[in-house]
Protein backbone atom coordinates (compact mmCIF):
# COMPACT_ATOMS: atom_id res chain seq x y z
CA UNK A 1 0.00 0.00 0.00
CA UNK A 2 2.68 2.07 1.13
CA UNK A 3 4.79 1.28 -2.69
CA UNK A 4 1.16 2.61 -4.18
CA UNK A 5 0.99 5.83 -2.62
CA UNK A 6 4.38 6.77 -3.04
CA UNK A 7 3.96 5.56 -6.82
CA UNK A 8 0.73 7.57 -7.39
CA UNK A 9 2.41 10.72 -5.32
CA UNK A 10 5.01 10.96 -7.96
CA UNK A 11 2.77 10.52 -10.93
CA UNK A 12 0.79 13.12 -10.22
CA UNK A 13 3.96 14.87 -9.37
CA UNK A 14 5.66 14.32 -12.73
CA UNK A 15 2.17 15.55 -14.69
CA UNK A 16 1.89 18.73 -12.93
CA UNK A 17 5.36 19.24 -13.78
CA UNK A 18 4.82 18.89 -17.39
CA UNK A 19 2.12 21.77 -17.21
CA UNK A 20 4.62 23.86 -14.92
CA UNK A 21 7.89 22.82 -16.22
CA UNK A 22 9.48 24.58 -12.67
CA UNK A 23 7.98 21.87 -10.68
CA UNK A 24 10.08 19.19 -11.95
CA UNK A 25 13.10 20.34 -10.41
CA UNK A 26 11.12 20.62 -7.34
CA UNK A 27 10.59 16.50 -7.94
CA UNK A 28 14.05 16.20 -8.04
CA UNK A 29 14.95 18.48 -4.88
CA UNK A 30 11.78 15.95 -3.35
CA UNK A 31 13.76 12.95 -4.38
CA UNK A 32 17.33 13.58 -3.19
CA UNK A 33 16.07 15.40 0.08
CA UNK A 34 13.23 12.83 1.06
CA UNK A 35 14.68 9.15 -0.73
CA UNK A 36 11.13 8.03 -1.54
CA UNK A 37 12.92 5.15 -2.87
CA UNK A 38 14.25 3.92 0.53
CA UNK A 39 10.84 4.45 2.19
CA UNK A 40 9.05 1.68 -0.68
CA UNK A 41 9.34 -2.14 -0.13
CA UNK A 42 9.61 -2.58 -4.10
CA UNK A 43 8.09 -0.59 -6.49
CA UNK A 44 10.63 2.19 -6.79
CA UNK A 45 13.57 0.22 -5.57
CA UNK A 46 13.12 -0.56 -9.10
CA UNK A 47 13.26 2.46 -10.91
CA UNK A 48 15.68 5.08 -11.42
CA UNK A 49 13.32 7.69 -10.03
CA UNK A 50 16.54 10.13 -9.35
CA UNK A 51 17.76 10.19 -12.48
CA UNK A 52 14.89 10.10 -14.60
CA UNK A 53 13.71 13.37 -12.48
CA UNK A 54 17.03 15.02 -13.18
CA UNK A 55 16.77 14.00 -16.88
CA UNK A 56 13.39 15.18 -17.09
CA UNK A 57 14.12 18.87 -15.23
CA UNK A 58 17.02 19.59 -17.30
CA UNK A 59 14.96 18.37 -20.52
CA UNK A 60 12.28 20.59 -19.70
CA UNK A 61 14.41 23.80 -19.04
CA UNK A 62 16.52 22.66 -22.33
CA UNK A 63 12.55 23.08 -24.33
CA UNK A 64 10.95 25.87 -22.80
CA UNK A 65 11.88 27.44 -20.63
CA UNK A 66 13.43 31.25 -20.94
CA UNK A 67 17.15 31.51 -21.60
CA UNK A 68 17.00 35.10 -22.16
CA UNK A 69 20.52 36.48 -20.43
CA UNK A 70 20.99 33.10 -19.21
CA UNK A 71 25.18 32.86 -17.87
CA UNK A 72 27.06 31.12 -15.38
CA UNK A 73 29.08 32.74 -12.64
CA UNK A 74 32.23 32.18 -11.49
CA UNK A 75 30.94 29.85 -8.37
CA UNK A 76 29.09 27.57 -10.89
CA UNK A 77 32.51 27.18 -12.99
CA UNK A 78 34.43 26.74 -9.69
CA UNK A 79 31.58 23.77 -9.14
CA UNK A 80 32.31 22.31 -12.70
CA UNK A 81 35.75 22.32 -11.73
CA UNK A 82 35.83 20.60 -9.11
CA UNK A 83 33.10 18.31 -10.51
CA UNK A 84 35.57 17.35 -13.73
CA UNK A 85 38.51 17.08 -10.75
CA UNK A 86 35.90 14.38 -8.70
CA UNK A 87 35.83 12.53 -11.82
CA UNK A 88 39.68 12.25 -12.54
CA UNK A 89 40.07 11.06 -8.96
CA UNK A 90 37.67 8.64 -9.65
CA UNK A 91 39.09 7.17 -12.10
CA UNK A 92 42.75 7.48 -9.84
CA UNK A 93 41.06 6.18 -6.60
CA UNK A 94 42.80 3.54 -4.60
CA UNK A 95 39.13 1.98 -3.97
CA UNK A 96 38.08 2.28 -7.49
CA UNK A 97 34.73 0.31 -6.77
CA UNK A 98 33.60 2.14 -4.04
CA UNK A 99 34.94 5.16 -5.51
CA UNK A 100 32.86 4.15 -8.50
CA UNK A 101 29.38 3.79 -6.24
CA UNK A 102 29.84 7.28 -4.24
CA UNK A 103 30.77 9.03 -7.89
CA UNK A 104 27.40 7.60 -8.87
CA UNK A 105 25.20 9.76 -6.78
CA UNK A 106 27.72 12.75 -6.19
CA UNK A 107 28.14 13.53 -9.82
CA UNK A 108 23.99 14.30 -10.00
CA UNK A 109 24.73 16.04 -6.87
CA UNK A 110 27.28 18.53 -8.25
CA UNK A 111 26.00 18.71 -11.94
CA UNK A 112 22.30 19.65 -10.41
CA UNK A 113 23.45 22.26 -8.19
CA UNK A 114 25.51 24.22 -11.66
CA UNK A 115 22.53 23.86 -13.47
CA UNK A 116 19.69 24.98 -10.90
CA UNK A 117 20.84 28.27 -10.71
CA UNK A 118 19.70 29.05 -14.24
CA UNK A 119 16.25 28.10 -13.58
CA UNK A 120 16.19 30.79 -10.75
CA UNK A 121 15.23 33.64 -12.94
CA UNK A 122 11.67 34.72 -10.53
CA UNK A 123 11.36 35.76 -7.35
CA UNK A 124 8.39 33.31 -7.01
CA UNK A 125 11.40 30.29 -8.33
CA UNK A 126 13.23 31.22 -5.57
CA UNK A 127 10.78 30.99 -2.75
CA UNK A 128 9.98 27.83 -3.92
CA UNK A 129 12.78 26.03 -4.01
CA UNK A 130 13.66 27.35 -0.83
CA UNK A 131 9.45 26.03 0.31
CA UNK A 132 10.33 22.76 -0.88
CA UNK A 133 13.70 21.81 0.80
CA UNK A 134 12.13 23.44 4.21
CA UNK A 135 8.92 21.02 3.19
CA UNK A 136 10.81 17.93 1.87
CA UNK A 137 12.98 17.70 5.43
CA UNK A 138 10.17 18.73 7.63
CA UNK A 139 8.95 15.11 6.64
CA UNK A 140 11.86 13.55 8.41
CA UNK A 141 12.03 16.21 10.77
CA UNK A 142 8.50 16.36 11.93
CA UNK A 143 8.70 12.31 12.01
CA UNK A 144 11.41 12.89 14.31
CA UNK A 145 10.28 15.62 16.86
CA UNK A 146 7.13 13.49 17.61
CA UNK A 147 8.79 10.57 18.50
CA UNK A 148 11.49 12.54 20.80
CA UNK A 149 8.43 14.00 22.00
CA UNK A 150 6.44 11.09 22.95
CA UNK A 151 9.56 8.19 23.94
CA UNK A 152 12.83 10.75 23.95
CA UNK A 153 14.64 8.92 21.59
CA UNK A 154 18.13 7.70 21.56
CA UNK A 155 21.44 7.69 19.93
CA UNK A 156 21.07 5.08 17.20
CA UNK A 157 17.69 4.35 18.77
CA UNK A 158 15.70 6.91 17.18
CA UNK A 159 13.86 5.51 14.10
CA UNK A 160 13.55 8.18 11.23
CA UNK A 161 11.26 6.41 8.69
CA UNK A 162 14.05 3.74 7.55
CA UNK A 163 16.49 1.61 9.37
CA UNK A 164 18.86 3.14 6.56
CA UNK A 165 21.30 4.86 9.00
CA UNK A 166 22.68 7.18 5.68
CA UNK A 167 21.87 10.12 3.98
CA UNK A 168 19.41 12.94 5.94
CA UNK A 169 18.13 9.94 7.53
CA UNK A 170 21.30 9.85 9.69
CA UNK A 171 21.06 10.79 13.06
CA UNK A 172 24.08 13.77 12.77
CA UNK A 173 23.23 15.08 9.21
CA UNK A 174 19.65 15.46 10.16
CA UNK A 175 20.08 17.49 13.24
CA UNK A 176 22.40 19.61 11.13
CA UNK A 177 20.44 20.21 8.36
CA UNK A 178 17.51 20.74 10.90
CA UNK A 179 18.88 23.66 13.25
CA UNK A 180 20.18 25.17 9.60
CA UNK A 181 16.72 25.47 7.97
CA UNK A 182 15.69 27.38 11.31
CA UNK A 183 16.39 30.80 9.74
CA UNK A 184 15.01 29.77 6.15
CA UNK A 185 11.88 28.74 7.83
CA UNK A 186 11.55 31.94 10.18
CA UNK A 187 11.44 34.01 6.89
CA UNK A 188 8.98 31.97 5.07
CA UNK A 189 6.58 32.90 7.89
CA UNK A 190 7.41 36.47 7.50
CA UNK A 191 8.27 37.32 3.54
CA UNK A 192 6.64 33.99 1.87
CA UNK A 193 4.27 34.79 -1.00
CA UNK A 194 3.33 30.76 -1.68
CA UNK A 195 2.01 30.63 1.56
CA UNK A 196 0.86 34.35 2.52
CA UNK A 197 1.80 34.66 6.12
CA UNK A 198 -0.88 34.55 8.74
CA UNK A 199 -1.80 32.98 11.69
CA UNK A 200 -1.50 29.48 10.39
CA UNK A 201 1.94 30.07 9.09
CA UNK A 202 3.49 31.04 11.59
CA UNK A 203 1.97 28.75 14.03
CA UNK A 204 3.28 25.85 11.70
CA UNK A 205 6.53 27.52 11.05
CA UNK A 206 6.84 28.06 15.28
CA UNK A 207 5.93 24.14 15.76
CA UNK A 208 8.41 23.22 12.96
CA UNK A 209 11.26 25.07 14.11
CA UNK A 210 10.94 23.72 17.65
CA UNK A 211 10.70 20.00 16.09
CA UNK A 212 14.06 20.77 14.54
CA UNK A 213 15.12 21.79 17.93
CA UNK A 214 14.64 18.41 19.16
CA UNK A 215 16.19 16.32 16.51
CA UNK A 216 19.53 16.54 18.38
CA UNK A 217 17.58 15.53 21.54
CA UNK A 218 16.35 12.96 20.30
CA UNK A 219 19.16 11.52 18.03
CA UNK A 220 21.28 12.90 21.11
CA UNK A 221 23.97 13.90 18.39
CA UNK A 222 26.66 16.05 19.62
CA UNK A 223 26.75 18.39 16.08
CA UNK A 224 22.88 19.21 16.58
CA UNK A 225 24.27 20.86 20.25
CA UNK A 226 26.89 23.08 18.54
CA UNK A 227 24.76 23.84 15.71
CA UNK A 228 21.71 25.16 18.32
CA UNK A 229 24.78 27.22 20.02
CA UNK A 230 26.13 28.65 16.76
CA UNK A 231 22.43 29.47 15.88
CA UNK A 232 21.59 31.36 19.06
CA UNK A 233 24.79 33.38 18.41
CA UNK A 234 24.41 34.01 15.31
CA UNK A 235 20.87 35.27 16.21
CA UNK A 236 22.07 37.20 19.28
CA UNK A 237 24.40 39.32 17.04
CA UNK A 238 21.17 40.29 14.59
CA UNK A 239 19.03 41.13 18.08
CA UNK A 240 18.76 44.73 18.96
CA UNK A 241 17.79 43.58 22.75
CA UNK A 242 20.76 40.76 22.93
CA UNK A 243 22.08 41.84 26.21
CA UNK A 244 18.03 41.04 27.38
CA UNK A 245 17.52 37.46 25.31
CA UNK A 246 21.09 36.25 26.03
CA UNK A 247 20.97 35.44 29.39
CA UNK A 248 16.51 34.72 29.00
CA UNK A 249 18.05 31.73 26.15
CA UNK A 250 20.34 30.80 28.67
CA UNK A 251 18.05 30.66 31.39
CA UNK A 252 15.64 28.92 29.37
CA UNK A 253 18.59 25.92 28.02
CA UNK A 254 19.26 25.30 31.82
CA UNK A 255 15.42 25.28 32.95
CA UNK A 256 14.76 22.42 30.30
CA UNK A 257 17.59 20.35 31.35
CA UNK A 258 15.96 18.52 34.02
CA UNK A 259 13.65 17.64 31.41
CA UNK A 260 15.52 15.76 29.17
CA UNK A 261 16.57 12.37 29.32
CA UNK A 262 19.47 11.26 31.37
CA UNK A 263 20.97 9.67 28.11
CA UNK A 264 21.45 13.03 26.34
CA UNK A 265 22.84 15.08 29.34
CA UNK A 266 25.52 12.29 30.17
CA UNK A 267 26.62 11.71 25.70
CA UNK A 268 26.54 15.92 25.94
CA UNK A 269 29.38 15.89 28.64
CA UNK A 270 31.65 13.96 26.42
CA UNK A 271 32.32 16.91 24.74
CA UNK A 272 34.51 18.44 27.50
CA UNK A 273 36.80 15.72 27.00
CA UNK A 274 37.73 13.43 23.92
CA UNK A 275 40.34 11.66 25.37
CA UNK A 276 37.08 9.83 27.46
CA UNK A 277 35.34 9.11 24.39
CA UNK A 278 35.96 6.65 21.90
CA UNK A 279 34.50 8.13 18.99
CA UNK A 280 35.72 11.50 19.33
CA UNK A 281 39.77 10.25 20.25
CA UNK A 282 38.67 7.81 16.75
CA UNK A 283 38.27 10.88 14.70
CA UNK A 284 41.26 12.42 16.23
CA UNK A 285 43.42 9.77 15.20
CA UNK A 286 41.59 9.86 11.44
CA UNK A 287 42.08 13.30 10.91
CA UNK A 288 45.44 13.14 11.99
CA UNK A 289 45.81 9.97 9.76
CA UNK A 290 44.18 11.97 6.51
CA UNK A 291 46.93 14.82 7.40
CA UNK A 292 49.91 12.20 6.84
CA UNK A 293 48.18 10.64 3.84
CA UNK A 294 48.06 14.05 1.77
CA UNK A 295 51.55 14.69 2.40
CA UNK A 296 52.28 11.86 0.36
CA UNK A 297 49.14 11.71 -2.19
CA UNK A 298 48.48 15.55 -2.71
CA UNK A 299 46.29 15.11 -5.24
CA UNK A 300 44.04 12.77 -3.08
CA UNK A 301 42.92 9.18 -3.05
CA UNK A 302 39.42 9.21 -4.62
CA UNK A 303 35.90 8.63 -2.83
CA UNK A 304 36.04 6.42 0.52
CA UNK A 305 39.66 6.50 0.41
CA UNK A 306 39.24 6.48 4.00
CA UNK A 307 39.11 2.20 4.13
CA UNK A 308 42.64 1.74 4.07
CA UNK A 309 43.08 4.06 6.86
CA UNK A 310 45.18 1.49 10.40
CA UNK A 311 45.68 3.99 13.18
CA UNK A 312 46.60 3.10 17.22
CA UNK A 313 45.55 5.27 19.71
CA UNK A 314 45.43 6.36 23.75
CA UNK A 315 42.30 6.43 25.62
CA UNK A 316 41.48 6.86 29.26
CA UNK A 317 38.67 5.33 31.03
CA UNK A 318 37.42 5.92 34.35
CA UNK A 319 37.28 2.02 35.73
CA UNK A 320 35.34 1.73 38.96
CA UNK A 321 36.18 -1.39 41.47
CA UNK A 322 36.50 -2.31 45.12
CA UNK A 323 39.43 0.20 45.47
CA UNK A 324 37.95 2.76 43.81
CA UNK A 325 37.70 4.99 41.22
CA UNK A 326 40.79 5.93 39.10
CA UNK A 327 41.60 7.01 35.28
CA UNK A 328 43.19 4.05 33.28
CA UNK A 329 45.01 4.60 29.68
CA UNK A 330 43.52 2.03 26.82
CA UNK A 331 45.73 1.19 23.73
CA UNK A 332 43.18 1.27 20.95
CA UNK A 333 43.84 -0.06 17.14
CA UNK A 334 41.46 0.60 14.47
CA UNK A 335 40.93 0.68 10.51
CA UNK A 336 39.01 1.74 7.90
CA UNK A 337 37.16 4.23 10.10
CA UNK A 338 35.16 7.60 8.41
CA UNK A 339 36.14 10.89 8.05
CA UNK A 340 33.49 12.60 10.60
CA UNK A 341 34.30 15.90 8.84
CA UNK A 342 33.49 17.07 5.58
CA UNK A 343 36.92 19.03 5.74
CA UNK A 344 39.00 15.83 6.07
CA UNK A 345 36.79 13.86 3.55
CA UNK A 346 37.12 16.75 1.14
CA UNK A 347 41.28 16.84 1.88
CA UNK A 348 41.39 13.11 1.71
CA UNK A 349 39.46 12.00 -0.97
CA UNK A 350 40.44 15.10 -3.18
CA UNK A 351 43.59 16.40 -2.20
CA UNK A 352 44.62 20.18 -1.59
CA UNK A 353 43.28 21.20 -5.39
CA UNK A 354 40.04 19.93 -4.32
CA UNK A 355 39.87 20.86 -0.51
CA UNK A 356 41.22 24.47 -2.21
CA UNK A 357 38.07 24.50 -5.00
CA UNK A 358 35.64 23.50 -2.14
CA UNK A 359 36.75 25.80 0.29
CA UNK A 360 36.93 28.58 -2.35
CA UNK A 361 33.14 27.64 -3.45
CA UNK A 362 32.06 28.03 -0.10
CA UNK A 363 34.12 30.95 0.85
CA UNK A 364 32.55 33.19 -2.08
CA UNK A 365 28.98 32.35 -1.24
CA UNK A 366 29.86 33.70 2.25
CA UNK A 367 31.23 37.06 0.76
CA UNK A 368 28.35 37.87 -2.12
CA UNK A 369 25.77 36.84 0.25
CA UNK A 370 26.69 39.20 3.10
CA UNK A 371 27.47 41.94 0.13
CA UNK A 372 23.65 41.45 -0.97
CA UNK A 373 22.71 41.95 2.70
CA UNK A 374 24.41 45.22 2.93
CA UNK A 375 23.38 46.56 -0.28
CA UNK A 376 19.43 45.73 0.23
CA UNK A 377 19.36 46.14 4.19
CA UNK A 378 17.89 49.39 3.66
CA UNK A 379 15.23 48.91 1.05
CA UNK A 380 11.31 48.66 1.32
CA UNK A 381 8.70 47.57 -0.67
CA UNK A 382 8.96 44.65 -3.28
CA UNK A 383 12.64 44.70 -2.15
CA UNK A 384 12.33 43.95 1.42
CA UNK A 385 12.64 40.57 1.48
CA UNK A 386 16.21 40.71 -0.21
CA UNK A 387 18.28 41.78 2.59
CA UNK A 388 16.33 39.45 5.61
CA UNK A 389 16.60 36.31 2.77
CA UNK A 390 20.30 36.61 2.25
CA UNK A 391 20.49 36.97 5.61
CA UNK A 392 19.06 33.66 6.45
CA UNK A 393 21.26 31.77 3.66
CA UNK A 394 23.61 32.99 5.01
CA UNK A 395 23.14 31.96 8.37
CA UNK A 396 21.94 28.64 7.65
CA UNK A 397 25.04 27.92 5.31
CA UNK A 398 27.28 28.94 8.59
CA UNK A 399 25.60 26.21 10.77
CA UNK A 400 25.89 24.00 7.96
CA UNK A 401 29.60 24.56 7.54
CA UNK A 402 29.90 24.02 11.32
CA UNK A 403 27.97 21.19 11.81
CA UNK A 404 29.99 19.86 8.86
CA UNK A 405 33.59 19.94 10.80
CA UNK A 406 32.24 16.83 12.90
CA UNK A 407 30.35 14.89 10.07
CA UNK A 408 31.02 13.93 6.82
CA UNK A 409 28.64 16.08 4.62
CA UNK A 410 30.76 17.38 1.54
CA UNK A 411 29.06 16.41 -0.84
CA UNK A 412 25.45 16.10 0.58
CA UNK A 413 23.15 16.84 -1.86
CA UNK A 414 21.57 19.64 0.40
CA UNK A 415 24.25 21.74 0.79
CA UNK A 416 24.53 22.21 -3.06
CA UNK A 417 20.96 23.07 -3.68
CA UNK A 418 21.62 26.11 -0.32
CA UNK A 419 24.53 27.17 -2.63
CA UNK A 420 22.59 27.33 -5.93
CA UNK A 421 20.06 29.57 -3.72
CA UNK A 422 22.99 31.40 -2.88
CA UNK A 423 24.13 31.84 -6.94
CA UNK A 424 20.36 31.91 -8.00
CA UNK A 425 19.13 35.02 -5.75
CA UNK A 426 22.76 37.01 -6.68
CA UNK A 427 22.27 36.30 -10.55
CA UNK A 428 18.13 37.66 -10.26
CA UNK A 429 19.44 40.37 -8.56
CA UNK A 430 22.27 41.29 -11.08
CA UNK A 431 19.67 40.95 -14.12
CA UNK A 432 17.26 43.41 -11.79
CA UNK A 433 19.56 45.93 -11.53
CA UNK A 434 20.99 45.71 -14.86
CA UNK A 435 17.43 46.11 -16.24
CA UNK A 436 16.82 49.01 -13.85
CA UNK A 437 20.18 51.02 -15.50
CA UNK A 438 19.09 50.60 -19.04
CA UNK A 439 15.67 52.02 -18.53
CA UNK A 440 15.94 55.84 -19.78
CA UNK A 441 15.83 58.73 -17.37
CA UNK A 442 13.21 60.79 -18.88
CA UNK A 443 11.21 58.65 -21.14
CA UNK A 444 9.79 59.76 -24.54
CA UNK A 445 7.20 62.01 -24.02
CA UNK A 446 4.19 60.75 -26.41
CA UNK A 447 3.48 62.32 -29.26
CA UNK A 448 -0.41 63.66 -29.41
CA UNK A 449 -2.29 62.69 -32.47
CA UNK A 450 -2.86 65.01 -35.18
CA UNK A 451 0.14 67.16 -33.87
CA UNK A 452 3.13 68.42 -36.19
CA UNK A 453 6.17 66.31 -34.96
Amino acid sequence: MRDLFFVAFLGAFFLAGFKRPFLLIAVYAYIDIVSPQRLSYFLLNSIPISFIAFVAAVGSWMLVDDKKDCRLSARQAILLLLLAWCGYTTMTADFPINAATKWGWVWKAMLFAIFLPVTLRTRLRIEALALFMVLCASTIIINGGMKTALSGGGYGVLNLMVDNNSGLYEGSIISTVAISLIPLILWLSRHGTVFPPDWRVRLFAYALCFACLLMPIGTEARTGLVCIAVLAGLMLMRSKRRFLYGPLMALAALAAIPFLPASFTQRMSTIENHSQDESASTRLAVWKWTLDYVKDHPGGGGFDNYLQNKFTYVMQERVIDAAGSRMEKRMITDHGRAYHSAYFEMLGEQGYFGFLLWGLLHLICFIRTEAIRRMYRARDGDEAWVSPFALALQQGHVIYMVGSLFVGIAYQPFIFMMLSLQIGLDTYLTRKRKLAARRPLFPATPVAQGSVA
